[in-house]
């Protein structure tokens, strides 16, 4: 990839990484909104995990397109793990506290700083591989 990116790197990272968090919270909230109209509830029972693997997958493509059109280097693999990242932290920590109203502002602030920490990992497995 020979490609320079049209934005500083770090700012196109954090600007992904906030959409991404935005796109997972508008997916669960979507996905909540689906299971209250057609079970009377917002728990999707049996559905919920398959339907949270859905979002992740979701998430973790959409944001790999958008770093791969803006000509990010490892794509794929900053996406992954940026959003594993924040998986990993908001299941450590914020799990009680999701339905807060401030979540609307803390997962993608978080998803942002997860994308930037994901591409300091994957430039370091470059110059390991190096």
């Amino acid at each position: 990839m020979d490609e320079k990116p049209p934005l500083p790197p770090l700012l196109i990272l954090a600007v992904v990484g906030l959409l991404c968090g935005f796109a997972t919270i508008g997916l669960v909230w979507g996905s909540e909104k689906g299971c209250e109209r057609f079970r009377d509830t917002t728990s999707c029972g049996a559905l919920g995990l398959p339907l949270l693997l859905v979002i992740v997958v979701l998430t973790m493509v959409g944001g790999g397109i958008a770093l791969s059109r803006l000509a990010m280097p490892h794509p794929r693999l900053v996406a992954f793990l940026g959003v594993a990242f924040m998986l990993a932290v908001v299941l450590a920590f914020l799990t009680g506290s999701l339905s807060s109203p401030w979540t609307l502002a803390v997962i993608p602030v978080l998803t942002a700083i997860t994308f930037l920490l994901a591409n300091l990992v994957a430039r370091l497995l470059e110059r390991a591989d190096a």
